[in-house]
């Protein structure tokens, strides 16, 4: 049976991927967490908006040369989104950032002032949404959450652009997510998150997913005190389980591991016959960056993008080029999707 796709998202899917069909995507649309950051190298005394606008711009401006695509907020990002390579994709957050935490739930919300056809007329190839998800939690609030994905898929039909869902698992007990504790419920949040939102119903084009395992768990993988949770075996079994939930293509994040943990899961993945079409690797890719525009400016991050920031993008694409399957793969093949009109459609 053929996958049928409009044109627009078919267009757009494209552009976001490299000629193999995979998606070699930079995500630099932190905006709290990057304020955090970036105070925290200069300095509160010293910190200024402009040293994020700027960081974001060259960034964005060095290492799209090397990537498909990236991941921008507009808040934040603005200059980057001017400077990326016009060759490169471009994805834009359509989320406010973090939740209320005064309401349970951990609720979605979109930015009040935009829309899709808005982040269209802006030149964004597809639009992210982030959504913390429980499969766990209690009916009522996994229908709320459901039935915001579900619009979401609508408008993106509409609009004819591809929408990246970007589910991030957690525990209402066990709170903190980088523990032992949740490292043995994580693999099954995980799973049952990928073959939930990877149904028809909700028309999400790519997931972005966390990897099924905390990877500093594995035996063999850990590192100081760390005890291993998993043994490889395990982790091998999650990885394959979560791949083959997906209905739809999926992508990694990188979650803040560092560089060399990052390609060590994608790696162990594509060993282990987890079928991923990409990446959208962030802090892996440019963190040690901030400290180093912190010291030096402007001069020392250019250089630090021309150095360890190349080594790093093509480092990554080097494990994608070996791993990562078309983005197209999942529907079989390029050749069985019928691609067709909105208007005719509409007609």
């Amino acid at each position: 049976m053929k996958k049928r796709m409009s044109r627009g998202k078919f267009e757009k899917m494209q552009q976001l991927s490299n000629d193999q069909g995979v998606i070699a995507a930079l995500a630099i649309d932190q905006r709290g967490s990057m304020k955090r950051m970036m105070e925290a190298a200069v300095g509160k005394e010293r910190f200024e908006m402009d040293q994020i606008y700027e960081f974001k711009e060259l960034v964005s401006q060095e290492l799209t040369k090397r990537e498909s695509a990236i991941l921008l907020d507009e808040q934040y990002g603005f200059k980057g989104i001017k400077a990326k390579d016009k060759n490169c994709g471009l994805i834009m957050s359509y989320e406010k950032t973090g939740y209320d935490a005064n309401t349970p739930g951990r609720l979605p919300e979109l930015l009040p002032n935009e829309s899709l056809d808005r982040l269209l007329a802006k030149g964004a190839d597809a639009a992210k949404v982030l959504v913390y998800y429980n499969p766990d939690e209690d009916q009522e609030l996994l229908d709320i959450k459901h039935a915001f994905l579900e619009r979401l898929g609508t408008e993106a039909l509409a609009a004819d652009i591809p929408v990246f869902v970007e589910p991030i698992v957690y525990d209402d007990k066990i709170t903190d997510d980088h523990s032992p504790e949740f490292a043995k419920i994580k693999p099954k949040k995980v799973i049952e998150t990928i073959k939930e939102l990877t149904k028809d119903k909700y028309h999400i084009d790519v997931l972005k997913v966390e990897v099924p395992v905390l990877f500093k768990y594995v035996d063999g993988f850990t590192e100081g005190d760390d005890p291993a949770v998993y043994t490889q075996k395990e982790a091998a079994e999650y990885f394959k389980a979560a791949s083959d939930a997906a209905t739809r293509p999926f992508i990694y994040l990188s979650a803040g591991v560092p560089a060399n943990i990052f390609r060590e899961e994608l790696t162990f993945a594509g060993e282990h016959g987890a079928h991923y079409c990409g990446i959208l690797g962030g802090r892996a890719t440019w963190r040690d960056g901030v400290q180093v525009y912190a010291d030096g400016g402007k001069e020392a991050l250019l250089k630090w993008l021309d150095t360890q920031g190349r080594q790093n993008v093509e480092e990554l694409n080097e494990i994608l080029a070996k791993y990562a399957k078309p983005w197209y793969e999942i529907y079989g093949g390029l050749d069985n999707i019928e691609v067709f009109d909105v208007d005719v459609m509409k007609d």
